[in-house]
């Protein structure tokens, strides 16, 4: 790994800790929050949770990798010898990215038939993007990772369609005070995920050396507290809003149903 500076070591490790911190508390919330919807929700909130719960632990194991990778020595920061290991990224990926597409769809109560095959088709698509993004990231070959890098645009885009076209019909039929919420939510997740295929081509663009890892490390961390966090909120407010349109209540000396 390329030298880096003092001031882009600590900002990717404060990244990393700040990181982790918002995937902890969000995973609480998440899982607090499930007595707050609907029964018809939950399982949608439970995945929300899980998906943050799993970022947690990677971050951990990110930034452990982070530091063991460096040492301070008379105020230089030095390779410790130890690789950082950037494969817990996209370990991370391959569990959470299909649950988020998941947990959208969970939350929209789609018919039974519908809910497992666009589960299934966009869950198996986002792995399939995961996977073929990885060859190229862990190629220092730039013709290879542009290769790598269009192959994975190729499910990506087919998710995006499949998000504005094919569920635009299902998105209709939400109720009023949460159908906005659920298209807000079609556009988190694409333009969040496009974070993504961006921050990859930094290192083909001229971001070379120390600034190249800085770059690329702070941008994959924003993009992850906006897709999984940010996102999880807003799953959790159409969860609410749909619950108490469908005549959910919750509160003290209250009994919680659902129609």
């Amino acid at each position: 790994m390329a030298s880096i500076q003092v001031w882009q070591y600590d900002l990717v490790y404060n990244a990393f800790s700040f990181t982790i911190a918002v995937m902890a508390s969000a995973t609480i919330f998440f899982f607090l929050g499930r007595s707050q919807v609907a029964p018809a929700y939950r399982t949608a909130l439970t995945l929300t949770g899980l998906v943050t719960f799993i970022a947690l632990y990677h971050y951990v194991r990110i930034f452990n990798s982070w530091d063991a990778s460096f040492t301070v020595v008379s105020g230089q920061i030095k390779d410790s010898g130890i690789k950082f290991n950037d494969a817990y990224r996209y370990v991370d990926w391959l569990l959470t990215v299909p649950l988020l597409l998941i947990e959208l769809i969970l939350v929209m109560r789609l018919s039974p038939s519908e809910t497992i095959a666009k589960s299934t088709k966009l869950g198996l698509l986002a792995a399939l993007m995961v996977v073929l993004g990885y060859p190229g990231e862990i190629s220092e070959v730039s013709s290879t990772r542009w290769l790598w890098w269009g192959l994975a645009m190729l499910p990506f885009l087919v998710i995006v369609y499949d998000l504005f076209v094919g569920l635009s019909d299902a998105i209709a039929k939400q109720p009023a005070s949460a159908r906005g919420l659920v298209s807000l939510a079609r556009y988190v997740t694409v333009i969040s995920w496009c974070f993504y295929p961006i921050v990859f081509i930094f290192p083909m663009i001229g971001f070379t050396g120390s600034g190249a890892i800085t770059a690329v490390q702070v941008g994959y961390t924003v993009a992850d507290i906006v897709a999984k966090a940010a996102f999880g909120v807003l799953i959790y407010m159409i969860a609410r809003r749909k619950s108490e349109a469908e005549g959910f209540v919750d509160g003290p000396g209250q009994l919680a149903t659902a129609k």
